[in-house]
């Protein structure tokens, strides 16, 4: 999130929302989440709507009890002058600042989704004519039933051929994923790829065949099956003795 250097409300309003979601995730209420850092209920409160602003001690106090890093709670960047950017620079998906993401886990016999929001060139950290800033959004059901998201910060990287993503998960920055997709030049609203990573169950190296779309598709078995590894691809995989994915929708 990028602010004003001086703008203490704005600051204020957003590590209190970084504190409101890892609090829900965590499935924590604002009075034991109170009850940990030994202030009222009614503080916390206001912590999370940035009515009043976070000293360090508290600021790692909630931290410790979210069990997350400060830098989590305060992830914002603050506006500076930008290099001019290259009126050159690649585009994905014909300028596509939002995509959605979709995989099969097998594991779970279940469809996951997700949401990439591609931010602005002036807004990344290190202007560049073909890598911007990312997030990732991925929508989980917890064991207990309950809905969830995992937020990923990273860049995308493309090319005419190939765009690459690099996501790290801000609840446990040790994971971080790649994700790598057909750049669909031509007239197409989706694209094939492969998202490799940590599998936070076993720990375990693994990827999954994804596909990743302008517009959002419906879960059905049409979508299950599209998200599966062919014959071809297993047949593939198999002669050459790693995972390969085509893009042929």
């Amino acid at each position: 999130m990028d602010l004003k250097p001086n703008d203490h409300t704005t600051i204020n309003r957003h590590i209190g929302a970084r504190i409101r979601t890892h609090r829900k995730n965590r499935g924590i209420t604002i009075q034991a989440l109170a009850e940990r850092i030994h202030k009222s209920r009614a503080t916390v409160s206001k912590y999370e709507t940035g009515e009043i602003g976070l000293d360090m001690v508290t600021l790692f106090a909630i931290a410790s009890a979210l069990e997350v890093t400060p830098n989590q709670l305060i992830d914002y960047r603050v506006n500076t002058p930008k290099a001019a950017l290259p009126n050159s620079a690649l585009k994905t998906f014909h300028n596509a600042t939002q995509l959605y993401f979709y995989f099969y886990d097998g594991r779970y016999n279940r469809l996951k989704d997700g949401v990439i929001n591609i931010l602005p060139l002036e807004s990344s950290p290190k202007p560049s004519a073909n890598q911007q800033t990312a997030t990732l959004t991925i929508s989980v059901v917890t064991p207990n039933g309950k809905n969830s998201e995992i937020y990923y910060l990273g860049d995308v990287t493309y090319s005419d051929r190939l765009i690459r993503f690099s996501f790290v998960n801000q609840y446990n920055t040790l994971e971080e994923s790649l994700l790598y997709i057909f750049n669909p030049l031509e007239l197409r609203d989706s694209t094939y790829g492969m998202l490799c990573g940590i599998s936070s169950a076993d720990m375990r190296p693994c990827a999954f065949k994804c596909l990743v779309s302008l517009t959002s598709h419906p879960y059905s078995d049409e979508l299950k099956e599209q998200l599966r590894l062919t014959k071809d691809e297993l047949k593939e995989s198999k002669k050459l003795n790693m995972l390969v994915i085509d893009n042929v929708l």
